[in-house]
């Protein structure tokens, strides 16, 4: 498999702070057009300062996980889109494990729990959890 493949990229290569960026910043850019992404958006959804993002910023953009110059706009590379869909979608996978199989309501806990572990879990797991949702649900 290729770098090119996007089941080719495994979540746990890269860093959880890494992963945490990219997954907030994929989220924002969802709702933008030309999906580009303020460093503030960045901060004011993570709760911390406009000058902690900017150094995790320059650690994005020096692994390709982002294009961004300083005080210009921030947007995910082919890469960093890449793990964001991946992060994506065992998120929603363990939404779904949590909500349909373990029975749990409450949706906070469902979304503090899925955002805990799902930095952890590798392409063998989600295909797994994948294949065992698919059976259960249906």
């Amino acid at each position: 498999m290729t770098k090119n493949d996007k089941e080719s990229f495994e979540i746990t290569e890269i860093p959880e702070s890494y992963q945490r960026y990219i997954d907030v910043i994929y989220d924002i850019s969802k709702k933008k057009r030309g999906g580009w992404v303020q460093n503030k958006e960045i901060a004011d959804n993570m709760g911390v300062e406009p000058a902690s993002v900017s150094g995790m910023l320059e650690k994005l953009k020096s692994n390709n996980l982002i294009k961004w110059e300083p005080r210009k706009a921030i947007r995910l590379t082919e890469n960093g889109k890449q793990y964001a869909i991946q992060l994506d979608e065992i998120h929603s996978l363990l939404r779904l494990f949590f909500k349909d199989v373990l029975k749990i309501k409450d949706a906070h806990i469902i979304e503090s729990v899925t955002h805990e572990i799902e930095h952890y879990i590798t392409q063998e797991v989600k295909e797994s959890l994948k294949r065992f949702l698919s059976k259960y649900l249906d």
